[in-house]
């Protein structure tokens, strides 16, 4: 099993990385602000526009340290990528895979049953919890929905039979979205997705953690040697990791969502951590991002039961557990790809 090593978030906008000799320095202006070792690392996501050293990024490169530079809004650049070592015959076998219309309709229709089973998860789990508070009869209808699109998905022919039914799933689920959201109304509140930007304080929160989320993926696929960019549902899109936000569907209910709910029930993120550009956009404010981060970078310890392999694992390393379940599935050791049911 992989070993869950660190992640180091770089949040401060002057901060510059370099090299010097085994460890990572954080350098403003001409002071170095901290130091870390490189071999405790596997990902460096840097929040910051001074960028890094060609000497840090070639030492990521070589020893397979994932270094992504993002804006300090959360926005993802750009990803160092080293010498490609995955395995030929696999990557062959996964565009096969993928050019075939009924092979890759079976692999996307798991990932989106793990999508929507997840998905009631969280509903069914707001019922029980918070019952008293909610309205449940609108809560259950929408939970019994989800419960027959799984049905249709499992019985679907096409990725175009899927992607409708996936439609229509993600609407019902999102129609109560904003009756998960328990506190502080007035200021978090959610009517519709907004991405690009996002408009709101709930769309900043999700956007910002799907970043991090489909990062995570992207690291885990391109570890087990399969390509990012090739997925099964997601079409190909020069510069997009189609696989990675396949391997994402199934994840974000029970990772990003249900996180982005306890920051803001628990009252961990407040109303006073956004701001508001001209444009209309709304952004989390640096020290909530490094709070958020920390959150994050702790809740990926937490230990769980993976649901197929029935061993404990952190919660960090399931999209490598999954990537390794696909590649696994696509070498034929296994008759189906098993996605991910949090339980």
């Amino acid at each position: 099993m992989r070993r869950l090593l660190n992640t180091l978030y770089i949040t401060s906008e002057e901060s510059y990385l370099a090299l010097d000799g085994e460890n990572v320095i954080v350098k403003k202006g001409d002071e170095i602000a901290a130091r870390f070792p490189l071999h405790t690392l596997e990902t460096i996501i840097t929040f910051a526009y001074a960028g890094a050293s060609p000497a840090l990024m070639g030492a990521c490169a070589e020893r397979g340290v994932s270094l992504s530079f993002c804006t300090p809004r959360g926005r993802f650049l750009a990803r160092t990528v080293g010498e490609s070592n995955g395995n030929v015959y696999l990557r062959r076998k996964q565009y096969r895979v993928a050019d075939k219309e009924k092979e890759s309709a079976a692999i996307a229709s798991s990932m989106l049953i793990g999508k929507v089973y997840n998905c009631r998860r969280n509903i069914e789990r707001a019922i029980r919890d918070h019952g008293m508070r909610m309205d449940t009869n609108k809560l259950k209808k929408v939970s019994d929905s989800l419960k027959e699109s799984m049905l249709k998905m499992r019985k679907a022919q096409s990725k175009e039979e899927l992607r409708g039914l996936e439609g229509d799933a993600a609407s019902s689920y999102y129609s109560v979205f904003d009756d998960l959201i328990l506190r502080d109304k007035e200021s978090f509140y959610y009517t519709v997705r907004s991405r690009r930007p996002p408009l709101d304080n709930v769309n900043a929160l999700l956007s910002y953690v799907y970043m991090l989320l489909t990062g995570a993926c992207t690291n885990a696929l391109e570890t087990n040697g399969l390509d990012s960019f090739v997925g099964f549902l997601h079409t190909d899109r020069p510069g997009r990791h189609s696989l990675a936000l396949d391997l994402m569907e199934e994840l974000r209910p029970c990772f990003a969502d249900r996180f982005v709910l306890t920051l803001i029930n628990n009252r961990v993120i407040k109303p006073k951590d956004f701001l508001k550009t001209e444009s209309g956009a709304v952004a989390i404010k640096e020290d909530a991002r490094k709070i958020l981060l920390s959150l994050w970078q702790e809740k990926k310890r937490d230990i769980i039961t993976h649901p197929y392999l029935d061993e404990k694992v952190p919660l960090g390393l399931v999209p490598y557990v999954q990537a390794q379940l696909l590649a696994r599935h696509l070498r034929g050791d296994l008759e189906e790809y098993p996605p991910f049911l949090l339980k």
